[in-house]
C-alpha cells in the first residue's frame, strides 16, 4: 500500500504550528539543554552579564523545581545575591566553567525543609564577602537526600557549607580559602562527606557536631585536607582537619591530612568513634584525639609523621574510657625541649592512654619524650600495652605509679634506644623510678611486666 508522505509531513507541520500557537507558561516552553535539564537562559538568565541576575535565577530555580526537572546553567559568570532552593531543586552547571559570583546576603544558596536537593558542577565564588555567624555559602536547614557534588566553593566570608538536620552526601567538592570552616554539620540524619579537597580554612576543615550528646553516624572518608589554621586561637576547638563534638558513631577513615595547627582528627565527647586508615603529616598538636566524655574509640592503622603527640585517649576524670589503639605507625614527633634533657608532659609523645584501653601492635619511632604513657596520676585503669615496637625515645613506656593508680599490663614489647629506660614509673609526667625492666628494680603490684625486650 502506497503512503502519501506529503500528507504526513503536512499534518506534522500543522501540528507543530498549532502547538507553537498554543499559550504556554515559561516552565513548559523552556527546552532541555542536552540531557542536563532546562536551560536557564530561557528564563532570562544572562551569563557573563555585568548586571545582577538574582531575580532571573530565582525565577528559573522555582519554575524548574515546579516542573520536577533540573536547571542547567551554561558556562559563564552569573552575578547574584541570595538564592532560595525549594524541595526538589536541582541546579547543574559545567564543571570549571559555570560560576555563581556572590554579591552579598546571608548566603549564596539556601534551603529550608527541602528534600531531594542537588547542587552539582558549579563554582560558587564568595568573594570574601562577610556573612552572618552560623551561615554558609551553601546553607541547608533540614532536608533528606541533599547532595552537593563536584562543586568548587571558594572565598566564603564565613563557612563553606552549613548543614542542620540533613541527610545526604557532600562529595567530590573543592573548598578553598574559607574564613571559618569548610563544612559544618549539626545533628545529621545520615551524612556522608567523601572525596572532598579542603585547602586553607581558618577554623576547622570538617565539623560534625550535635547540640547534645547522641548518635550521629556521619561517615567522613577519603577527603584531602590541608592548611587548617586555628584562626580564633583557643585550646583545641579550632585548627583541626576533622572535629567531631558530641557526635556518636562517627567514622573518619582514609583521609589524607596535613599542615594543621591542632589535630588531624579530634573526637570530643564522641562515643564509638572510628579513626582508621588515615594518613597524617605535619600537625602541631595531638594528631589523633579522643577526649572528654566518651565511651568507645577505635584508633587503628593510621600513619602519623610529624606531630606533638601521635594518639591521645584521655579525660578519664570526665568519663573518657574504653578504646583500642592498634596498628598505627607514629614517628618524627616534635619536642619542646632539647632531646635527651627531660621529658615533656605535652609534646614528643607517641601514644597516651588512661582507662580500659588496649594498645597493641603499634610502631613508634623518634618520640623525643615518651613512646607510650599509661595514666596521669591516679587516672589509670585496666590498660594493656602489648606487642609494640618503640625506637629512639627518651623513655620507652611511662606508667603511672602515683597513689590511687590502677592496673597496667606491659608485656612483649620491643624497646630500643631509650636512654632513660624501657619502662619507667611516673608521678604525672615526672619519672620517679629507674627502669622497671632492669634486674633488681622495685616492683609495683599494679604494674605487671613480662617478656619485654629492651636494648
Amino acid at each position: 500500500m502506497d503512503i502519501d508522505r506529503r500528507r504526513i509531513i503536512g499534518a506534522s507541520a500543522a501540528g507543530v504550528a498549532g502547538a507553537m500557537a498554543m499559550p504556554s507558561n515559561a516552565a513548559r516552553a523552556a527546552p532541555l539543554t542536552s540531557t542536563l535539564g532546562r536551560d536557564a537562559t530561557h528564563y532570562g538568565v544572562k551569563p557573563n552579564s555585568p548586571d545582577d541576575q538574582t531575580r532571573a535565577l530565582q525565577r528559573a530555580i522555582d519554575e524548574a523545581a515546579r516542573a520536577h526537572v533540573p536547571l542547567a546553567l551554561p558556562p559563564g559568570i552569573y552575578r547574584t545575591g541570595e538564592l532560595h532552593l525549594t524541595p526538589g531543586s536541582r541546579i547543574i552547571g559545567v564543571r570549571g566553567a559555570t560560576t555563581l559570583r556572590f554579591s552579598g546576603g546571608a548566603s549564596l544558596l539556601s534551603a529550608e525543609s527541602a528534600d531531594h536537593l542537588v547542587i552539582s558542577d558549579l563554582t560558587l565564588d564568595g568573594g570574601g564577602i562577610a556573612m552572618p555567624t552560623r551561615r554558609g555559602l551553601i546553607h541547608c536547614l533540614g532536608g533528606r537526600d541533599v547532595r552537593i557534588l563536584d562543586c568548587e566553593i571558594t572565598g566564603s566570608g564565613r563557612n563553606g557549607i552549613w548543614l542542620e538536620n540533613v541527610a545526604g552526601e557532600i562529595s567530590g567538592n573543592i573548598i578553598l580559602q574559607t574564613t571559618t570552616t569548610a563544612i559544618v554539620s549539626f545533628d545529621a540524619l545520615g551524612l556522608t562527606v567523601a572525596r572532598n579537597t579542603i585547602l586553607d580554612a581558618s577554623d576547622n576543615g570538617i565539623e560534625i557536631l550535635r547540640t547534645a550528646i547522641g548518635d550521629d553516624g556521619s561517615i567522613v572518608t577519603g577527603n584531602r585536607i590541608e592548611n587548617i589554621k586555628a584562626g580564633p586561637g583557643g585550646s583545641g576547638q579550632y585548627g583541626n582537619a576533622i572535629n567531631a563534638f558530641r557526635a556518636g558513631n562517627v567514622i573518619a577513615s582514609g583521609n589524607r591530612i596535613s599542615d594543621c595547627d591542632y589535630s588531624a582528627v579530634r573526637g570530643n565527647s564522641a562515643s564509638n568513634i572510628h579513626i582508621t586508615g588515615n594518613s597524617v603529616f605535619d600537625v602541631r598538636e595531638v594528631a589523633l584525639y579522643s577526649e572528654f566524655a566518651f565511651e568507645g574509640a577505635i584508633i587503628a592503622n593510621n600513619t602519623v609523621d610529624g606531630a606533638a603527640v601521635g594518639v591521645s585517649v584521655c579525660n578519664f576524670n570526665e568519663g573518657g574510657r574504653l578504646a583500642v589503639v592498634q596498628g598505627n605507625i607514629i614517628r618524627n614527633l616534635i619536642p619542646k625541649r632539647p632531646i635527651g634533657t627531660a621529658p615533656d608532659d605535652d609534646a614528643g609523645i607517641g601514644i597516651y592512654v588512661e582507662a580500659d584501653t588496649s594498645v597493641t601492635g603499634n610502631v613508634i619511632e623518634k618520640a623525643p619524650s615518651f613512646g607510650i604513657i599509661a595514666g596521669w596520676g591516679k587516672y589509670l585503669r585496666d590498660v594493656a600495652i602489648t606487642g609494640n615496637v618503640i625506637r629512639k625515645t627518651f623513655i620507652g613506656i611511662g606508667v603511672s605509679v602515683a597513689d590511687g593508680a590502677g592496673t597496667a599490663l606491659i608485656n612483649s614489647n620491643m624497646i630500643s634506644d631509650a636512654p632513660r629506660g624501657a619502662v619507667v614509673g611516673l608521678n604525672h609526667a615526672k619519672p620517679v623510678t629507674p627502669d622497671l625492666t632492669a634486674n633488681g628494680a622495685a616492683k609495683y603490684a599494679q604494674v605487671m611486666l613480662g617478656g619485654n625486650a629492651a636494648h
